[in-house]
């Protein structure tokens, strides 16, 4: 019985794995993709399948692309993200070659700043001993620090009338910070970009960190992106929220 279980039934159980659309652990998680993704599900970051690079075009079928490889899939997404172990297990294994979005204003926020002015604020932030939560690096020349939300507040008059309020179509209006909240999201780690260069979304800080306040990184970050971007006034008085 054992050599035949070894044999002709084991080739017929492997077939019938593959028939059932069940790929062995490593082809389905290949390079730890399916781990990332569960992990920032369940630091609590919503997520949903995105469109990836088609070389240096996007998968989608839209004509000149204007944030290729960057969107979601569905125009949904908001109420399709979830943090659903299962579901997300499903789109990773059935979608092999999909970026994810994590949708922002939900649980989290993320302050989007230039590269160089993102690592001069995060060695400040550690430096003070400021907790900073998970930090993710885009090959594109941002830094992504996820916050808590303020973008729901209990008080629904307490709102971000300024501009560092970011909906993905009006990123390139804010080259300095830009503020993702409510109605906004970001790749999550892992995600590939278009070119030839291999270029990606990865943490620099996990999503294990605990996520912060997001007034207690936004003098820091302000201050970089000034010394770093356009006019200092102009990056100070954008950066705190006031009252309708």
């Amino acid at each position: 019985m054992s050599a035949e279980f070894g044999g002709r039934t084991g080739r017929q159980g492997r077939l019938s794995q593959w028939l059932r659309g069940r790929r062995p652990k490593q082809a389905a998680d290949e390079g730890g993709r399916e781990t990332l993704l569960l992990a920032a599900a369940a630091a609590g970051l919503p997520l949903a399948p995105a469109a990836h690079p088609a070389g240096y075009r996007c998968s989608c079928d839209r004509v000149g692309c204007p944030t290729p490889a960057r969107h979601p899939v569905s125009f949904a997404w908001q109420t399709q993200s979830t943090t659903d172990r299962a579901q997300i297990e499903r789109w990773a294994r059935h979608q092999p070659q999909a970026n994810f979005i994590t949708a922002t204003g939900m649980v989290h926020d993320v302050l989007d700043v230039p590269l160089d002015a993102g690592h001069e604020a995060l060695t400040r932030l550690l430096d003070a001993g400021i907790e900073v939560g998970p930090v993710a690096e885009s090959d594109d020349g941002r830094l992504l620090f996820f916050t808590l939300t303020r973008g729901t507040p209990e008080d629904e008059d307490e709102w971000w009338p300024c501009e560092l309020d970011c909906h993905p179509e009006t990123m390139d209006e804010h080259p300095g910070l830009r503020w993702h909240c409510r109605g906004s999201y970001v790749l999550v780690p892992p995600a590939r970009l278009p070119g030839d260069d291999d270029q990606s979304v990865h943490w620099v800080r996990g999503p294990e960190h605990p996520l912060p306040d997001p007034l207690s990184l936004l003098e820091v970050l302000t201050e970089s992106c000034a010394r770093h971007v356009g006019d200092p006034s102009d990056q100070a008085g954008a950066a705190w929220p006031l009252r309708r």
